[in-house]
C-alpha cells in the first residue's frame, strides 16, 4: 500500500476497462480515446471483449497516443468456466496485438496464465456482478487485482461493488490489488463513464512505465476522493487527503478504526489492532464517493 506513496514518479489517472465498436461499445475506438482525455485522465486501456464472435480483435489506440495522453492495448479477454457455469472476464491490460485467440479447450485459468505470461496486468473483472466465489477468485492464480468498482455493473445492475471479494482474497492470505474502473460502452447514454479509476504512481506516462507500475502495486483506486500522502511511524499511519467525511482501515473480520467529520483532510490511525495481519485504508466524501488504497500487509 505504501509503495505507491513512496516510490519516484507522479500520480497518473486512468480506466483500464472500456469498450468500443471493436466488441460491444458505441463509440469509435478514437471517440473513447477522445472523451477520456477531455475528462482529463492521463491514460486508458480499451480493452473489448477478446471473443470469437468479435473475431478475437484487439483495439489498437496507439494512434490515439499524444504527449499528453496515453493508451494501453489490451482486452477482457474470456474463457470457461466460473463455478456458475458462465464464462470468465477477464482484465488483462498490456496484451501484445498479436495475442493469440482463445484455444479450444482452454480454461479461464489457463487464459489468465497465458496473458500473465505474454507481460498483461491481469484482473478479475465485476465479481459482484459475475457471482464469483472464493474459490473462483483464488483459481486465477496469476491475477494482480480485483474490481472493486466496476461502473457500468453499478449502473446496470447494482452490482459494481466488489470490496467484498476482495476482502475474502485478502483473509485468504491473497494479496490482490483493488482497481476501479468504468466498463464503459456508451451505450444508450453515457452514464457508465468517468465514475471509477486508478491512479497510478509512475516515472512517465508510457505503457511501459504504467503496466510495472501496476504489476509491483503502486496506484490506488477512486471515484473522486485524492490521496496525497499516507506515510508510517511507530505504528501509526497518517493519512494526507481531499476533503473526506470518513477515513477508515479495514482489515480481517470486525477489526476496522476510522475517524469521522466534516472536511476531514487528514487521519493519523493506530495499526495496532490489526495485529500481524493486513489493512487496507478507505475515504468517502461529502458526496458518497470513496476512493481505496492496496492492502499493507504487516508481517
Amino acid at each position: 500500500m505504501l509503495s505507491a506513496f513512496s516510490s519516484p514518479g507522479r500520480f497518473w489517472r486512468g480506466n483500464l476497462h472500456g469498450h468500443s465498436i471493436v466488441s460491444d461499445g458505441a463509440l469509435e475506438p478514437g471517440e473513447v480515446c477522445q472523451r477520456y482525455e477531455a475528462e482529463g485522465y492521463d491514460f486508458i486501456c480499451l480493452s473489448d471483449h477478446f471473443m470469437s464472435r468479435f473475431n478475437f480483435a484487439i483495439a489498437d489506440t496507439s494512434e490515439f497516443r499524444s504527449n499528453k495522453f496515453m493508451t494501453i492495448i489490451g482486452a477482457e479477454i474470456h474463457a470457461p468456466q466460473t463455478s456458475h457455469g458462465m464464462d470468465w472476464h477477464i482484465l488483462a491490460v498490456g496484451l501484445p496485438h498479436d495475442f493469440p485467440p482463445t484455444g479450444a479447450g482452454e480454461t479461464g485459468q489457463e487464459l489468465a496464465r497465458r496473458a500473465a505470461e505474454a507481460g498483461a496486468f491481469v484482473a478479475v473483472a465485476h465479481p459482484y456482478l459475475s457471482g464469483l466465489t472464493i474459490d473462483d477468485i483464488l483459481s486465477i492464480d496469476v491475477a494482480h487485482a480485483i474490481e472493486v468498482f466496476n461502473t457500468a455493473a453499478a449502473i446496470r445492475y447494482g452490482r459494481g461493488d466488489g470490496s467484498v471479494h476482495w476482502d475474502l482474497a485478502l483473509q485468504s492470505g491473497c494479496s490482490l490489488g483493488g482497481i476501479a474502473v468504468d466498463d464503459s460502452h456508451f451505450r444508450q447514454n453515457a452514464m457508465d463513464g468517468f465514475g471509477g479509476w486508478v491512479m497510478v504512481k509512475a516515472q512517465e506516462n508510457t505503457p511501459e512505465a504504467l503496466v510495472s507500475a501496476l504489476k509491483d502495486g503502486d496506484y490506488y483506486a477512486s471515484q473522486g476522493p485524492v490521496i496525497e500522502t499516507i506515510t508510517r511511524d511507530n505504528g501509526t499511519l497518517s493519512i494526507r487527503c481531499s476533503s473526506a467525511t470518513q477515513v477508515t482501515l479495514v482489515g480481517n473480520v470486525g477489526e476496522a478504526v476510522h475517524v469521522s467529520g466534516t472536511a476531514l483532510t487528514g487521519a493519523d490511525l493506530p495499526l495496532d489492532r490489526f495485529g500481524t495481519g493486513w489493512c487496507r485504508l478507505v475515504l468517502r466524501d461529502a458526496s458518497g464517493r470513496q476512493a481505496w488504497t492496496n492492502a499493507l500487509w504487516l508481517d
